[in-house]
């Protein structure tokens, strides 16, 4: 950052910047998270500590996207080892976030645990916003005035019970954020995410395909904590390549900079065009190992499941790659559609093999297909087998066309598109896919009333 405010990499390198509150128990923390966020996510009541895990959203304010994440208190005696890790979560959030919105209680006026706050966040150097909590009088409020004193910029009155001054507040929050640097767009040609669980080998397969340990690796499972973005040159394609923290279950996120590294894993996923899927192939595929691949699959992008560490399975005959496959399709069904290899990130093989078929699953997910030949296909589905009889009578489609790539989105127009069952959608899906293919790619069917052709 060329103003200075940002330090290293700490914080967000590209993406979404994150907002991160901050303050003591009881201020309003949670419900001003679900008052900007604009919906009830976060666990809201009378008596002070209830937000001990952390948890974000995404929010957008006049067209600036942040993630917010919301915090535990700071409490003034720290007796309970839970007590230490709380602040340990605050400490993390000002070092991680691009901005740190500071809660305070303005009907209980400056508290020393406020003041010990202030003093942190003045040493961190962050962009602050300081906001003045649980005024709902705000045309006569003076209560705020008095916040002045921690040097950290004009205090914002707000009401988030009530949501007065919560626009103030957000214009604030938008014009503070720094700018964050982005990538040359128009000299990549791929956006690829290596994700998966910790430990299954992500940075020693991007340190392979790099051929150089530019990425931290350890034994230690969690040791990548930021999404890293590394420009590649690969068979004359500029790619950007993204090694992301590993991704656990949410009951599993019990550090605080593994809560901030799972944000930033997620965000990453959000701006990629086509994922990795590193699994341990010795461990087997796990529940999680789906979950993960079905976050990068409904968010839109190209997936490719690399079995990892296949050199250390002892029976590697084509008959036991053959069966792992058809196991991993019969128990996540969005497998069907996804390539799968083995690899060795350690040895090398396949390594550089999964970034080829990574960029042919990209080209699927930029096909376009002609409309006529998109009518030609359904036309002889519809034949094939008609939609079933709505309630209000029968169920019509009269023509379809893919109005996006990125994924591929399909619209099919229908005089009762609300009447066509989700079982119907799926068996155009199918058919699309046997004619079309889009290997690796999600694609999207949407009936849509003939009226709403023009809206």
């Amino acid at each position: 950052m060329s103003d200075g405010t940002h330090h290293g990499s700490t914080g967000s390198t590209v993406g979404l910047p994150i907002v991160a509150i901050v303050g003591r128990p009881n201020v309003g923390k949670s419900t001003l998270f679900n008052r900007i966020v604009g919906r009830r996510l976060a666990i809201v009541a009378e008596h002070a500590g209830v937000t001990r895990d952390r948890q974000f959203a995404e929010s957008d304010w006049n067209g600036r996207g942040f993630l917010l994440a919301d915090t535990g208190g700071i409490l003034d005696v720290e007796e309970r080892p839970l007590d230490r890790q709380v602040r340990g979560q605050v400490e993390t959030a000002i070092e991680r976030a691009d901005l740190v919105l500071f809660v305070t209680d303005g009907r209980d006026g400056i508290h020393p645990v406020d003041e010990h706050v202030a003093q942190m966040l003045r040493r961190s150097g962050r962009p602050v916003v300081l906001a003045v909590n649980k005024l709902d009088n705000l045309g006569h409020a003076l209560e705020h005035h008095e916040f002045h004193a921690f040097g950290l910029g004009d205090p914002v009155p707000v009401s988030a019970l009530s949501g007065r001054g919560t626009g103030d507040l957000l214009d604030r929050i938008v014009d503070a954020l720094p700018e964050l640097p982005e990538p040359p767009i128009g000299d990549v040609g791929l956006r690829l995410a290596v994700i998966g669980k910790p430990n299954v080998g992500k940075s020693s397969f991007v340190n392979r395909l790099l051929g150089e340990d530019r990425v931290l690796v350890h034994d230690e499972a969690g040791t990548t904590r930021d999404a890293i973005d590394t420009f590649l040159e690969f068979e004359g394609e500029h790619i950007c390549l993204i090694d992301t923290a590993g991704l656990r279950r949410r009951s599993r996120v019990d550090d605080e900079v593994e809560f901030y590294s799972r944000l930033r894993a997620a965000a990453a996923v959000e701006r990629a065009d086509v994922c990795l899927l590193l699994i341990d192939c010795r461990d087997g595929v796990t529940n999680q190992d789906f979950r993960i691949g079905e976050q990068a699959w409904d968010a839109g992008c190209g997936l490719v499941l690399v079995a990892n560490k296949w050199d250390l399975i002892e029976d590697r005959g084509p008959d036991v790659v053959a069966t792992f496959e058809r196991e991993l399709k019969e128990r996540a069904p969005y497998l069907r559609w996804v390539p799968i290899i083995t690899a060795s990130a350690l040895g090398g093989k396949r390594v550089h093999k999964a970034v080829s078929i990574a960029r042919e699953v990209q080209a699927q997910r930029e096909r376009r297909i002609p409309t006529a030949e998109v009518n030609r296909v359904l036309r002889a589905l519809v034949g094939r087998q008609h939609p079933p009889q709505g309630s209000r009578g029968d169920v019509k489609i009269f023509y379809g066309s893919q109005v996006a790539t990125e994924p591929p989105t399909f619209v099919v127009w229908s005089n009762r598109p609300k009447d066509i069952p989700e079982s119907y959608r799926r068996y155009l899906h199918n058919g699309f896919r046997r004619a079309w293919g889009f290997l690796g790619a999600p694609v999207r069917v949407k009936p849509r009333a003939r009226d709403e052709e023009r809206a």
